[in-house]
């Protein structure tokens, strides 16, 4: 009977997400409706008690202050520098600038935590020079489209943060235990233009102003303040100096600082950054009290317990349900934001996953990674639709453009599996 229950439910909840109302709401709408039918707990008691306790940890205090120090180096002229600096460098590779799009998503996403941010900010940039110097525009879309992800994945990521607070496992080795996966996918990534470039001569165009060493080392002067500020945040948190929240605190004043020094803080800038991150992290802050009371009541009714028990009939192997995972989470992909697909689940998969032997470290940054393919994916991958708003082309095309990446998101995901040391062995020795 609780399955039934639990079953109607999902599909009320669906039905309503469905409608158009807000996804934060809708999952408060449907634990209230749950635990009003169905269990005898006093409903205002418990919503206001998990809402609050949820809501109100320091740890989640990290999360507004990463999105206010992406939104003021968004407005900022450092992304601009950026290109600057990394352009000399990467003309003698295979595929030439095209690199721009994976180097440049890579350090704008260890100092921005979103993917949306960095899709935006590094596209701004490089398509237009890239089109201006005659790069084909759909590998120029389709490597930012897939790079731009790492925004997710490379810390200090904002998904990772909210997983950390939801599966109660520690953020500073969740972030450490992303650097090795986020440099593989820059790698394949890279390694992905290269060899595409060295079956398509002809589409890459020639190489700019030949420039020596000195003057490329020079160039690279416009990468100090970026680095600087990756150095002071990544550093505090992973020197145990400071927690994740207090790294965060430091990276506003880091960037405010640089913008300053730099030229482009105003009044009207610094109040523009401020009410971006308010609305993003109030949407994320209704989400996230919407699915911790809708937790709570799928618990009462029984569904983490029913479905654990479920899976563990089917006799699994640990490697087909991972499969089965990647399947469900990019199904979900089509309907849902990557943030919402994390707490919405981690309450009824965590008692499977512990059942079937994975570390949470480890399936944290699996979940990441399988949420990126997500943002790539339609009908609603985000990505897609940043990257239309750029492009103004169909979000099925830049779908097909970034397919090659989304493969090597896969192939990185199975690697992960077989090779588990490649997330685990810097949070095992931190």
């Amino acid at each position: 009977m609780d399955v039934v229950i639990a079953l109607a439910l999902m599909v009320l909840l669906f039905a309503i997400l469905g409608s158009g109302l807000w996804i934060g709401l809708s999952l408060t709408a449907v634990a209230y409706i749950g635990m009003e039918l169905f269990t005898s707990r006093p409903v205002g008691d418990s919503m206001m008690l998990t809402i609050w306790s949820h809501t109100s940890s320091w740890t989640l205090t990290a999360l507004p202050l990463f999105l206010w120090m992406g939104e003021i180096l968004f407005r900022s002229k450092l992304t601009d520098d950026m290109f600057k600096g990394l352009a000399p460098w990467l003309e003698s590779l295979p595929g030439r600038l095209l690199h721009t799009n994976v180097v440049g998503c890579t350090i704008f996403a260890a100092i921005s935590g979103s993917s949306a941010a960095t899709c935006a900010t590094v596209g701004k940039i490089t398509l237009p020079e890239l089109q201006k110097r005659g790069y084909p525009e759909e590998m120029s879309v389709g490597t930012l489209a897939g790079a731009s992800t790492l925004g997710l994945l490379i810390p200090p990521s904002i998904i990772l943060i909210v997983y950390g607070v939801a599966a109660n496992v520690s953020i500073a080795k969740l972030f450490l235990a992303g650097v090795v996966p986020g440099l593989l996918l820059a790698a394949l990534f890279m390694g992905y233009i290269m060899v595409w470039s060295l079956f398509n001569r002809d589409k890459v165009p020639a190489a700019g102003i030949r420039m020596s060493f000195l003057q490329k080392v020079a160039a690279a002067r416009h990468l100090i303040p970026v680095v600087v500020l990756i150095g002071l945040v990544l550093g505090g948190i992973y020197s145990g100096i400071a927690t994740a929240t207090e790294a965060a605190a430091v990276g506003v004043a880091g960037a405010l600082a640089l913008s300053a020094i730099e030229g482009s803080l105003n009044w009207s800038r610094f109040k523009e950054g401020l009410v971006a991150a308010c609305k993003v992290y109030c949407m994320i802050g209704l989400i996230l009290a919407g699915a911790a009371f809708l937790t709570l009541a799928m618990g009462f009714i029984g569904l983490p317990r029913h479905v654990a028990e479920f899976i563990g009939d089917l006799n699994l192997s640990p490697f087909v349900l991972m499969l089965l995972l990647i399947v469900f989470f990019i199904a979900l992909g089509c309907f849902l934001d990557g943030i919402s697909m994390v707490v919405l689940t981690i309450a009824v998969l965590l008692p499977t996953v512990e059942a079937a032997g994975f570390d949470l470290i480890w399936f944290g940054i699996f979940i990441v990674l399988v949420v990126e393919m997500a943002q790539i994916t339609p009908p609603v991958g985000f990505n897609l639709f940043v990257l239309q708003g750029l492009t103004r082309r169909e979000v099925t095309w830049i779908a097909r453009t970034a397919l090659p990446l989304f493969l090597l998101m896969v192939f990185a995901v199975i690697t992960t599996y077989f090779v588990p040391e490649l997330v685990l062995w810097l949070p095992n020795r931190a």
